[in-house]
């Protein structure tokens, strides 16, 4: 989940607003939207501008696309995004969203299916504000939805909340996840039954203000580390059997290049930002993250859900818009990336989903993707 004020080089004269993107949905509804999933360059309102792919819904902004393949369906676990009147800034406070929605559709390509308020910051026992970008899984018969919310400090943490169906409502446990902090949470279950959280973003996330191991309020976004210091990992940690809290101390992941070395906080192309994600393929943990202020997604192997990763190419270009956060699943046998843009807005702080399929490269990696 991204929010920042500078605009990517790549991004777009901005779109004329859609008229219809704020949704009419009552909490809990399900609505069907006709829009579908296309991999077809698409010309969007005649603008001559062309898309890879089209919008999954338009009745509601959403972004930051966590997909997942429960019981043979897909479902789809974004942030919804508001329009608040908020002024953009670096921290990312006009990203003031306030509840979840999840979507689901039956196969790539068809039809998809809001099925209303999953969530919602007002049922958060210990909510502060902003309700970011979240992660789902399923074990034991419960589904677990995980999200970073700020807490009545103003600090991020990442809560948990459970129901027995993929789509809620979704309960949310009386406290965050002791040990948890910044944004993005990503759940990976591994072959062998264990599952992991990968987590973290800079600037707005506060990853930064974590470099002790205890959260620095004194410390502004310019205090993460130098050009020259070693760049800032995400964070993870095994979840417990229960899924309800981590079973470890948490621990960094470092990135590498491909000498070896861990990036430095000034290659801005390569080095961590946030939206990190974990997928496994044919023995080897692909973790992909974006690269924040160079618009980025990256990906990076290792041998271990643990890492150290290294660094492997980029997965996709800039999207336009700002932000970039996405998903990686596989679906029939063939692999898609859920992603977003601001293709119906045009402003960076209301997006909309998208997914296409990834091409895989006979040594198990990717061809680059031009959204």
């Amino acid at each position: 989940m991204s929010h920042f004020l500078k605009p990517a080089l790549s991004v777009l004269v901005p779109l004329a607003l859609c008229s219809a993107c704020q949704s009419n949905t009552p909490a809990g509804a399900d609505s069907e939207a006709s829009t579908q999933a296309t991999t077809v360059p698409a010309d969007s309102a005649g603008t001559g501008k062309k898309y890879l792919a089209k919008p999954l819904i338009k009745e509601i902004y959403t972004a930051d696309p966590s997909a997942h393949v429960f019981n043979g369906k897909i479902y789809i676990y974004p942030s919804h995004d508001i329009e608040t009147g908020m002024p953009e800034n670096d921290n990312g406070d006009h990203f003031a969203m306030r509840d979840y929605h999840i979507l689901s559709m039956d196969s790539i390509g068809g039809k998809v299916t809001d099925h209303g308020v999953a969530l919602d910051t007002k049922d958060i026992p210990w909510a502060g504000r902003q309700l970011w970008a979240p992660d789902a899984a399923f074990k034991n018969g419960t589904y677990y939805l995980y999200f970073p919310l700020k807490d009545k400090q103003d600090i991020f943490r990442i809560g948990v909340a459970t129901s027995s169906s993929p789509t809620g409502p979704f309960k949310a446990q009386p406290k965050p996840i002791e040990g948890s902090l910044s944004i993005d949470p990503a759940v990976f279950t591994d072959t062998d039954g264990k599952t992991y959280m990968y987590m973290g973003g800079i600037w707005g996330g506060q990853l930064q203000r974590w470099r002790t191991g205890k959260y620095d309020a004194s410390k502004p976004k310019e205090q993460e580390p130098g050009p020259t210091e070693v760049a800032l990992g995400p964070k993870m940690a095994r979840l417990s059997s229960d899924m309800l809290r981590f079973d470890e101390p948490v621990k960094e992941v470092q990135i590498v290049g491909q000498d070896g070395k861990p990036f430095l906080s000034g290659d801005t192309k390569h080095r961590f930002f946030e939206g990190g994600w974990m997928h496994k393929y044919n023995n080897k943990y692909y973790f992909s993250y974006s690269t924040g202020d160079t618009h980025l997604l990256a990906y990076a192997t290792g041998d271990s859900p643990y890492g150290p990763f290294t660094y492997q190419g980029v997965l996709m270009n800039p999207v336009e818009g700002w932000t970039t956060h996405h998903s990686i699943v596989e679906v029939g046998g063939k692999w898609y990336i859920f992603y977003h843009d601001t293709e119906l807005s045009g402003k960076t702080w209301l997006r909309n989903v998208k997914v296409t399929e990834l091409k895989r490269k006979p040594d198990g990696g990717f061809e680059t993707i031009n959204p």
